[in-house]
């Protein structure tokens, strides 16, 4: 076997040389981005009050804080970087509130800003101690925003879950390129960075989907976030990279990974992923959103005749069939809000969904699994297509209802949801909203003062020291 090494491949090149060199000039992607930011923040408030989230914060071993590491929003706990962007991570991830991409892969983009904010929050700490200029709440912004594209071109040509891998890998290779260079390293450390990522693989989907739906896709891309900046870290002292990671005949990703097929990144890349993000307004599987929405319509005139239902027809797109198409029990809250029958019959019976909707007290009414065997799904061809148009990016369903008597109630459409850039002037009321709820569950009136008045000033904020803005959401109602 041959020791030569091949020149790098396409895809390395092209993620150095954005991170680089690339200056983002789009204000209407800092917009977004301060959304996202605050729309992250608010996920990591609400996910403070589950308890399975809580049990996973703080040092993994007890005792193991640092004086001046990096805070965990509302929280007590100070951390060193690795394991901060892991606790962070878990809050904003939790209850899968966070934004969104789809395309042939989907993802969470907003899953970068744990280790983003935990790497600028210690950088931004450790220069003002020593009477340097800290990292600013704009090279926070920054950082996402090339974080969002890196994930999200990757996504837009090549499928990991058609292979039966997570797309949490992507917040990896996109997290160890920005927080490499947050860290002071060059375009070769990014390369070795990123490479390391790939080299640590995929892991499986197994967690996402029946029979073993579970908690860990709550945590799987705080894992991926702080590995990154473990490997940022390790780069940083001088450790290797691995030019050939993608190429290598049998070892090398694209061999072992992706059945020989190469890893696509043909597309320039830019700000376009930041600025047509999907915002979440409801807790539920982003596939199932618009479903949600077709169900909230129509809960006034079925919340009464739940019992004369007899048959629901939900039209869908292909990726909601194979992500959250589920019958039969659902065990735990994590497979609760990845099957689309438990959420239409949630919109159904309350006409709302909270978290709470997921917690075995409100699983245990019996109207929502009589609903569920009522339920029917067909892929709408259409549906499909028009789910991976880049000009339109749907998220479609329609939900018909049918009753005993033979009355029908005519299918409900709902092609694209509240958070897509379609109806963004509709969701940044709703979105601010969220983070205000969000902030009241967590602080005292004068605390959400402060960081109202901070946020609500674009400049203002941008022009904060990263530590100074991370410190505002540690004085919180109980630690």
């Amino acid at each position: 076997m041959s020791n030569s090494n091949p020149s790098l491949h396409a895809v390395l090149d092209k993620i150095a040389d954005y991170v680089c060199d690339f200056e983002i000039k789009s204000e209407e992607a800092y917009r977004t981005v301060r959304l996202c930011l605050l729309d992250s923040l608010a996920c990591a408030c609400e996910a403070l009050s589950d308890r399975e989230c809580i049990k996973l914060l703080g040092p993994i071993v007890p005792g193991t804080e640092m004086v001046n590491g990096v805070p965990v929003p509302g929280t007590g706990f100070r951390l060193d970087p690795v394991q901060a962007a892991f606790n962070i991570g878990c809050l904003i991830r939790w209850l899968d509130f966070n934004d969104t991409w789809l395309a042939l892969e989907w993802g969470h983009p907003s899953d970068n800003f744990a280790s983003i904010l935990a790497v600028a929050d210690y950088l931004s700490r450790t220069s003002a101690s020593q009477g340097k200029p800290p990292l600013l709440v704009r090279d926070v912004l920054t950082a996402a925003i090339k974080a969002y594209e890196i994930q999200g071109m990757l996504s837009v040509e090549n499928s990991l879950n058609r292979l039966g891998f997570d797309h949490v890998l992507l917040v990896k290779v996109a997290s160890a390129a920005v927080v490499t260079a947050l860290l002071g390293g060059g375009r070769e450390e990014i390369i070795n960075a990123v490479s390391q990522a790939f080299v640590d693989g995929p892991c499986l989907r197994v967690y996402r989907h029946a029979p073993n739906a579970g908690s860990r896709k709550s945590w799987a891309a705080a894992d991926a976030a702080s590995r990154a900046v473990f490997l940022a870290f390790l780069t940083r002292r001088g450790e290797m990279g691995y030019s050939s990671v993608l190429t290598a005949a049998t070892w090398g990703f694209q061999d072992a990974f992706c059945k020989g097929q190469p890893l696509k990144l043909t597309q320039p890349l830019g700000s376009g992923v930041m600025e047509n993000v999907l915002f979440k307004i409801y807790p539920a599987e982003f596939h199932a959103q618009t479903a949600l929405e077709c169900a909230l319509q129509l809960h006034p005139l079925v919340k009464n005749r739940i019992h004369e239902v007899e048959r629901i027809n939900l039209t869908t797109h292909e990726s909601a069939i194979r992500i959250i198409d589920k019958t039969g029990p659902l065990r735990n809250p994590a497979d609760r809000d990845h099957c689309l029958q438990y959420i239409v019959a949630i919109g159904l019976v309350f006409g709302n969904v909270t978290a709470d909707h997921y917690r075995d007290r409100i699983a245990a009414d019996p109207r929502i699994d009589l609903l569920r065997s009522k339920m029917a799904t067909v892929e709408n061809r259409q549906y499909s297509a028009d789910y991976l148009d880049p000009a339109k990016r749907s998220v479609a369903n329609a939900v018909e209802i049918t009753f005993k008597n033979g009355s029908r109630i005519p299918a409900v459409e709902v092609q694209y949801p509240a958070g897509h850039p379609r109806r963004r002037a509709e969701a940044v009321p709703l979105l601010e909203q969220k983070f205000r709820a969000g902030l009241a569950r967590r602080f005292a009136t004068e605390e959400q003062g402060k960081i109202l008045e901070l946020c609500g000033d674009a400049r203002r904020l941008e022009e904060t020291p990263t530590h100074n803005f991370l410190d505002l959401f540690t004085n919180c109602k109980s630690q």
